[in-house]
């Protein structure tokens, strides 16, 4: 029986030539492969190796720009290139931080472009970095739902309009007012400026449409308009919005018109500049402060230079007059006998009109402004709900008619007298009146223009200047806190656990209405509510004291009390002051200074959110940060992901 295939095939086709072949080249193919697996490995270790030194090198720039954002420092010189000895800031903390971190050095030290320093990286690192800031900022208001805009205007060092866009919100147990935007304002009108703040909320992606339940402005520019203000525009398209003026911006309205409108208390302030400038001269100064120094020890005081928009300082400049107007009145008596001739004239001058129509006013205004100036610091505060700006407008309101009354008034004379006395300021004699044709009959004035005779005697003074201001200042705050505004605080005030109307169902439906909630849902939900929340006290829970611990009582009972949650929401995100703007103002002048001038726009708004909102910036994750980076920005010539 011969041999088959199946039998033997295989053994000689293991010994034929093609076999042993195929065999080697087999083998060969091996080798390779194993050799060429250890070559891909090799370089994607080499490759990986290179992601994490320039991720490392990225991060440290990132980090960089971050702390010179927040400190407001500038970052460029005049020269960056390789051999100059001033290349700013930013490059210098780099070199310093490459004298201790390989991988920043060898970037650093690079032949190719790719070092990632020029100033269009540290743009687009700015970019990316205040971008991670905003976004945080909208996905809070966005959990949040409920917010309120406030805008308020300023002119930079190039007197180029900027406006401050911040919003106020409920989050994580608190209230928040954070900054998102700086914007230029070519057109300064309602039209321009409604269409700035839209284009910004929607940029960030926030439901303004149904979301935004407040918007609060400061400034003329905002609330006129060829046809609607700003207000007008933005309710149009944000049914919920209410207009909210500011009311610390308010309150110095009412003093602006109040002095306005009488000259008295016009001329007074007027006078108090001139003491000011006089006070401030290189030739008078030295004195001032050492007279200062030899009568009361301790710091001398500076006098304060006049606002029309910062009213503390006039606060601040009746109280420093008055402490040290002793020793202003030797100051003005020493120099008006020196020889120094344009000194010594001004000096004669401002002496002579600093009698007891000088000294009255002082202390009237003093004691006007001193309680206004404690509503308006109150007013300043971001953490100030609406139920008590109520009460302290209230409180003003009550404290100015007391002072309304005699005895009041008879004891700021007294005090004026007081103070005259110790400084030994006397009433002047009055001037002679000369006689006057009989034929001018009744078209005649018996006192010159500026003579103060009404004001040296305590009755003229009581009707001339006394009533008259306290009179215009009650007048303007009524109507400059409009009446709309007051019924909403008043009905919201109802979710304050302080108020007697605490819960009360007639004080909140006004406030459902505005809002579309649903008023009935809403008064069975007060019902219960009010059952809950005794039974919770009754247990030993501590009733809530402020409308933000009410929320944070309902929160775990939301999906319950829908109406009512919402309406506490509302209630702590409508703003009572632009203040938070203003303070972003500060930061616009520490940025955009005379040096850095020709800064663009988008630049400053990125170093404007870095400044303010600093807590944010500093706890950002910078490996976030490198992917961002990456991401935006695909076109690299290093590789970092």
């Amino acid at each position: 029986m011969g041999t088959t295939y199946k039998v033997g095939g295989f053994a000689m086709h293991a010994r034929s030539e093609r076999h042993k072949q195929a065999m080697v080249s087999w083998r060969d193919y091996r080798k390779a492969a194993a050799a060429n697996a250890t070559l891909v490995n090799a370089l994607n270790k080499e490759h990986n190796r290179q992601i994490r030194e320039n991720r490392e090198c990225v991060k440290t720039i990132g980090e960089v720009l971050l702390l010179m954002a927040t400190q407001n420092m500038f970052q460029r010189g005049p020269d960056e290139s390789a051999d100059s000895d001033n290349k700013g800031i930013f490059m210098a903390i780099l070199e310093t931080i490459a004298n201790h971190d390989k991988a920043v050095k060898k970037r650093l030290t690079s032949f190719h472009k790719a070092n990632y320093t020029s100033k269009i990286i540290q743009n687009q690192a700015l970019d990316c970095l205040a971008d991670m800031v905003r976004t945080e900022i909208a996905e809070e208001v966005k959990s949040s739902e409920i917010f309120s805009v406030m805008v308020d205007e300023t002119k930079d060092v190039l007197k180029r309009e900027q406006i401050s866009l911040v919003l106020r919100y409920y989050y994580d147990g608190a209230i928040r007012e954070s900054f998102l935007h700086f914007e230029s304002a070519e057109k300064v009108d309602a039209a321009g400026l409604s269409q700035k703040i839209i284009h910004v909320l929607k940029s960030h992606g926030l439901e303004y449409k149904t979301n935004l339940v407040a918007q609060a402005y400061d400034g003329a520019s905002f609330t006129s308009g060829k046809h609607s203000g700003v207000p007008e525009r933005i309710g149009e398209e944000a049914k919920y919005a209410f207009y909210i003026h500011c009311s610390g911006h308010c309150l110095n309205l009412v003093l602006v018109d109040a002095v306005k409108a009488v000259p008295g208390a016009e001329a007074f302030f007027s006078l108090l500049e001139k003491l000011y400038a006089f006070t401030s001269g290189s030739a008078v100064h030295p004195k001032w402060l050492a007279i200062q120094r030899e009568m009361y020890g301790g710091a001398p005081r500076e006098l304060q230079r006049l606002s029309d928009t910062r009213w503390a300082c006039r606060f601040i400049a009746l109280r420093d007059i008055m402490d040290r107007l002793p020793a202003l009145q030797r100051l003005l008596q020493e120099m008006a006998q020196e020889r120094n001739g344009e000194s010594s004239v001004e000096a004669r001058g401002l002496l002579a009109q600093m009698d007891l129509g000088f000294v009255v006013p002082l202390v009237t205004l003093r004691k006007v402004f001193g309680e206004t100036k404690r509503l308006s610091d109150m007013l300043q505060a971001s953490s100030l709900d609406t139920s008590k700006a109520v009460d302290v407008a209230e409180a003003l309101v009550q404290t100015l008619n007391e002072l309304r009354q005699e005895s009041s008034f008879d004891n700021v004379w007294d005090e004026a007298l007081n103070v005259s006395g110790q400084c030994d300021v006397t009433q002047p004699a009055a001037k002679r009146q000369k006689p006057l044709s009989s034929e001018l009959g009744e078209n005649r004035t018996m006192t010159a223009v500026g003579q103060r005779e009404s004001e040296r005697d305590e009755d003229g003074f009581r009707t001339t200047f006394f009533y008259p201001v306290i009179d215009l200042v009650l007048s303007e705050i009524n109507r400059r806190f409009s009446r709309t505004n007051w019924d909403i605080m008043n009905s919201i005030q109802a979710l304050n656990p302080k108020k007697d109307a605490f819960l009360n169902k007639t004080a909140l439906y006004s406030a459902a209405r505005l809002y579309d909630s649903n008023v009935d849902d809403l008064g069975h939900e007060l019902d219960h509510f009010s059952r809950v929340l005794e039974r919770k006290i009754q247990t030993g829970m501590p009733r809530p004291a402020s409308t933000v611990e009410l929320i944070q009582f309902i929160e775990p009972y939301k999906e319950v009390f829908f109406e009512l949650y919402r309406l506490c929401k509302i209630a702590v995100a409508i703003p009572v002051s632009t203040a938070s703007c203003e303070r972003s103002f500060s930061t616009l002048r520490r940025v955009k200074t005379y040096l850095r001038s020709t800064m663009n726009d988008d630049r400053l708004s990125n170093l404007g959110v870095l400044s303010i909102e600093s807590r944010r910036a500093k706890a950002l994750n910078l490996d976030s940060f490198v992917d961002r980076f990456a991401r935006n920005h695909q076109n690299r010539r290093i590789q970092l992901l």
